[in-house]
């Protein structure tokens, strides 16, 4: 053997068995559930998720979101009598203490999943400050208190299910008549608001200009659709009871969007409005006024980046948590990590954040199972 095949040995193991420095004393040691444990049957949402936080991967950013979701809700800054009179904004607790004002955001695919019974649970019990949501999580809501949903499959072929009538939204179907249906409900709604709208122009006509008083928003239009569904089983109906605005930027993106069309032929030559000016500076001021800003958005897109715009007028949003399963490496928004919106200014350097790679649908429920719904809410 020659003088070199004889060293090969030598340098595999000092290629493979490098000496490690030292293991800093702050290392957490990676374990996951211990399910031979009698304490491991049956154990709560939030004992599962705090076992998970040590798992490695997205356990342990499961682990980490729930972790500041309780820091967010757990915050509180002074009490109203501690300050003045112009300082009195924001959002504060029932005894009169600043709390985090909280941003959800969430995509329409998610209200036409079950997941919408979780999203009406945090706004029934005033959990949220404020909701963005795209087109279809406004529509998709109020059609669910006319007609249901219905399981499906990803499999099911697309012309087959045009030629019956039936729309698929992933492994979901929805009966095109659950839209006729819709529009049988928000025809009249809109013709009314588009009277409402018009006579107070003509009361307002020889005054200066108040768009509040005959301009509709998407806010104030959604919030009406919140208070005419009147079911409990909605998050618009809750949103609108607990007095959360609901932003939706694109509201005309959907089957709102063709009611909208349509109603302009019907009333014609007269036309409902709607202002998008008046929102932005609601959302924003509503960030600007907040004491502290958290962000927590289920999905990518147009909800993500409108909260997270709303929060850079502050200087960054104090707490954030995303969760959806975009990539970052062709540059969309939709998949950015929060540390590229701390160089944006919207969320701020020095805040708790953090980005879970998962459906929503697999991973939110735990995460309220863990932080907002580990107690029974007051009622």
């Amino acid at each position: 053997m020659s003088e070199t095949n004889k060293d090969i040995p030598n340098l595999a193991a000092g290629a493979v068995l490098v000496k490690s420095v030292p293991v800093p004393e702050d290392f957490e040691e990676c374990k996951g559930i211990d399910y031979s444990k009698d304490s491991s049957y049956d154990i709560s949402a939030s004992e599962l998720v705090a076992n998970m936080k040590t798992m490695g991967f997205q356990g342990s950013a499961l682990g980490r979101a729930c972790e500041i979701i309780n820091k967010m809700r757990s915050w509180r800054g002074k009490h109203k009598s501690e300050l003045e009179d112009h300082e009195i904004k924001g959002s504060f607790d029932d005894n009169g203490y600043q709390k985090t004002t909280i941003f959800l955001g969430y995509t329409s695919n998610l209200i036409s999943s079950g997941l919408r019974e979780t999203i009406r649970f945090l706004v029934q019990h005033n959990f949220v400050s404020a909701l963005v949501s795209s087109a279809g999580g406004i529509e998709e809501d109020l059609i669910k208190c006319l007609a249901p949903t219905y399981l499906g499959d990803f499999a099911l072929p697309g012309a087959k299910l045009r030629a019956e009538g039936m729309n698929r939204i992933g492994n979901l179907l929805v009966p095109n008549d659950n839209y006729c249906k819709f529009e049988e409900w928000i025809v009249p709604i809109l013709d009314t608001m588009l009277e409402e709208q018009e006579a107070a122009a003509a009361k307002a006509k020889d005054s200066p200009f108040d768009s509040d008083s005959f301009v509709w928003t998407p806010s104030t239009f959604i919030d009406r659709l919140g208070k005419e569904i009147n079911d409990e089983s909605s998050v618009l109906y809750w949103a609108h009871k607990n007095k959360i605005p609901v932003f939706c930027p694109s509201l005309t993106d959907g089957s709102i969007g063709d009611m909208l069309f349509f109603h302009t032929f019907k009333a014609s030559p007269k036309q409902l409005r709607v202002d998008l000016v008046a929102d932005i500076r609601k959302i924003n001021s509503l960030s600007m006024e907040a004491s502290h800003a958290g962000m927590i958005i289920l999905g990518g897109g147009l909800i993500k980046h409108h909260i997270a715009n709303a929060c850079l007028m502050r200087n960054g949003a104090d707490f954030a948590v995303y969760i959806n399963t975009g990539q970052e490496f062709d540059g969309c928004d939709a998949g950015a990590r929060p540390d590229e919106a701390v160089s944006w200014g919207k969320i701020k350097a020095e805040a708790p954040s953090v980005k879970v790679y998962a459906d929503a649908t697999l991973v939110f429920p735990l995460i309220v199972g863990a932080t907002f719904a580990k107690e029974r809410p007051a009622k």
